[in-house]
């Protein structure tokens, strides 16, 4: 009788073994959520399918990768002006795509607030990234720069997060994914300017950790205050899609246009400029 081969284990992750960037793709982002997102806001307020796309602080530029592999016809520009998690993605997620769809990304070390020339059917700043300006001067020159940026007809996604516990000192969720804990930590909230300290770290099994894998310094915006700038930008619509919940009353993933939310201690939802 034949014996049976045993299985190989996967290797255990540890602080030594992990890679940061790859464990925040497992952690934060669902490229794919997202691209399809896209989709829907563009059929919603402009109609048919979209082509370019432009992912402002790109990073890794998932979402990029994940667009050009959405369509033969698709383009995408990824913008950062850092270059460590740029090259990060040319490294691990380009030399997955074939050589007709690296062909169609472009990269750009850059400030976001500059013109590219690449006039984007949509325009994208995810995970909460355009927080990172503190100034309303700055934001609003950021979104008129994002309007520019945009073909005639066109809309400028953005994510947002609020509610009562993005306002609580020293607070601390752990999630737990495959082979790692994912710990987000807000470090400190000022109410008088709304500036905030984030961190995110890593837990590994083996009791190792990735301490401050990712600070963010930013200023949480309120939802009146980004639908207020993007109109003074030059956009004629605001649109918020505000998420649903299911039974127990958790996040369901669905997002519909809203006017108005429900007070969540957490919340998170879209922000559609439409141009």
């Amino acid at each position: 009788m034949a014996k049976k081969k045993n299985k190989k284990n996967k290797p255990t992750l540890t602080a030594a073994s992990a890679d940061r960037h790859d464990l925040y793709l497992k952690s934060v982002q669902e490229p794919s959520f997202e691209v399809e997102f896209f989709d829907r806001v563009y059929g919603d307020h402009v109609g048919g399918k979209p082509k370019l796309l432009r992912e402002d602080f790109c990073g890794t530029a998932a979402v990029c990768c994940e667009w050009v592999k959405a369509g033969d016809e698709r383009t995408a520009v990824g913008v950062d002006l850092d270059p460590d998690p740029i090259e990060w993605g040319k490294a691990n997620l380009m030399n997955k795509l074939s050589d007709a769809q690296r062909e169609r990304i472009i990269f750009l070390e850059d400030d976001v607030r500059n013109l590219n020339g690449h006039k984007a059917d949509v325009v994208a700043a995810q995970n909460f990234s355009f927080y990172c300006f503190h100034d309303r001067k700055v934001l609003l020159e950021y979104f008129q720069a994002a309007h520019a940026n945009l073909t005639d007809k066109g809309v400028f996604v953005l994510d947002m997060m609020g509610g009562s516990e993005c306002f609580q000192d020293e607070s601390v969720e752990t999630t737990n994914k495959a082979g790692f804990k994912y710990v987000w930590e807000l470090d400190h909230f000022d109410p008088i300017t709304h500036r905030c300290l984030y961190h995110i770290h890593f837990k590994f099994k083996d009791g190792t950790k990735l301490p401050n894998a990712f600070t963010y310094d930013w200023r949480l915006w309120t939802l009146p205050e980004v639908r207020e700038l993007l109109l003074e930008a030059g956009f004629s619509e605001a649109v918020v899609y505000w998420e649903g919940a299911d039974e127990d009353g958790e996040g369901n993933g669905e997002f519909e246009p809203a006017e108005h939310g429900d007070a969540d201690p957490s919340w998170i939802c879209y922000v559609v400029g439409v141009k």
